[in-house]
């Protein structure tokens, strides 16, 4: 067989192959409206209109439905795909969703109040942030303006987001509120290490979400946790850079729910100025509870604060750290975590003197210094850790029961 045969039949192959990928993903639903029905769709062009109308009849249709934006670059002003849908719908995106440079209010995409709602396709979400983020005063005053969150998930259920790309958004990448059983799996969140306030997914107030193999490179938070977040896993996630995984931050407003049952596990955290953390405000608003949080298996590659609990957390100095927080941090656990880390104090755990940390427990911590000059330590505020089998470095403990108002640091010996 000839060199052009055998190519040709390789690229037919693949043609065929695609093309059956392309009928299967679209084949569950009963009725597709492909976006080409609803108007000149050329890339480039703004599809603002035709997909508000794929959506509507989509939406109202009573057998399972899909949507289907086809490859290329088209602008979309805003999305704002709502619910109660008749029955469950697909959104699958094959080209780039672009939002404008520039765009009032602190929304973009919106899917709202549906039962089975997929989100797939290969696609990409182009939040356009670059040219927003030097507008980011947040550093400066509290009560900044907001911009832009690229994609709200609000009050969604039963639902899974597959396969996308959310690409420099302007604030968070993904804000999930209000949802119960929503799963994010294999999607990639990209904004540069600069980009403030870019948190990848942010969840608050919902119930069974779950989070796998998905890379996230952020300026800020990989994944951030809420108040009211309940039953949490995060597992096989690549962050970096970002400020890493973390549990709030907690205690700013009043009024905020209890969060309970996190899991984070089997992830890799690559040059992140923090590894796992929780954080609470001093001078929290209102008492409330973090609990039940577990961190597992965790790869550090080069992370200032690998493990760090802070319940001083003041970004800017706008809030008084002399006032203790009012949260109540309890039953946590961090376990085979190892790596290196690129700050001097690799652990560190800052609890609330009005109310203590109980139940940190360690088991088999293995971390390094990673360009430092002398051992890594960890230091300890209101804090009893319980310690387990390996330790490196050794973590704040004793045979005897400190005050828990102490403050101590601990070293390699």
């Amino acid at each position: 067989m000839s060199r052009i045969k055998s190519s040709f039949l390789v690229a037919t192959i693949l043609m065929l192959l695609l093309l059956a990928f392309t009928v299967d993903a679209q084949s569950s639903a009963d009725v597709v409206f492909y976006l080409e029905s609803y108007g000149n769709i050329v890339p480039g062009t703004d599809i603002t209109t035709a997909l508000a109308n794929a959506w509507k009849d989509a939406c109202a249709s009573s057998r399972s439905s899909a949507i289907v934006i086809p490859g290329g670059i088209f602008e979309v002003r805003e999305g704002k795909f709502a619910g109660p849908c008749k029955n469950r719908i697909d959104f699958q995106l094959g080209g780039t969703l672009r939002a404008p440079k520039t765009l009032p209010g602190d929304n973009w995409i919106i899917f709202a109040h549906i039962d089975r709602l997929t989100v797939s396709g290969g696609g990409v979400f182009d939040g356009q942030g670059k040219e927003a983020w030097g507008k980011n005063d947040c550093y400066k005053r509290i009560n900044c303006a907001q911009l832009p969150i690229s994609l709200r998930f609000n009050f969604i259920t039963n639902s899974i987001v597959t396969r996308v790309t959310s690409l420099d958004s302007k604030n968070f990448h993904i804000n999930v509120l209000g949802c119960n059983n929503l799963t994010f799996h294999n999607i990639n969140i990209i904004a540069p290490e600069n980009s403030p306030n870019t948190d990848g997914i942010h969840i608050g107030r919902s119930n069974r979400i779950t989070i796998t193999k998905s890379k996230i490179a952020t300026g800020d938070d990989c994944i951030s946790l809420g108040d009211g977040s309940r039953q949490i896993e995060v597992a096989n996630v690549t962050c970096g850079p970002g400020h890493g995984i973390s549990v709030g931050s907690l205690g700013r407003y009043t009024n905020e729910e209890p969060v309970e049952g996190v899991l984070v596990k089997n992830c890799t955290m690559i040059n992140t100025t923090n590894g796992v953390r929780i954080k609470t405000w001093p001078g929290s608003a209102a008492s409330g509870t973090a609990t039940n949080m577990h961190f597992l298996d965790i790869i550090m590659v080069n992370v200032g604060n690998p493990i760090l609990i802070d319940q001083e957390y003041c970004p800017w100095n706008q809030c008084n750290r002399q006032i203790p927080s009012k949260i109540k941090i309890s039953k946590v656990s961090f376990e085979n975590i190892r790596g290196s880390s690129a700050t001097p104090v690799a652990i560190k755990l800052i609890c609330s003197r009005s109310f203590p940390c109980e139940e940190v427990k360690f088991r088999d911590i293995d971390l390094t210094p990673n360009g430092i000059i002398g051992p890594i330590t960890s230091q300890c505020t209101n804090v009893r850790p319980i310690i387990s089998e390996k330790q490196n470095p050794k973590i704040c403990a004793s045979p005897y029961q400190p005050p828990l108002n102490c403050s101590w640091n601990c070293s390699l010996p």
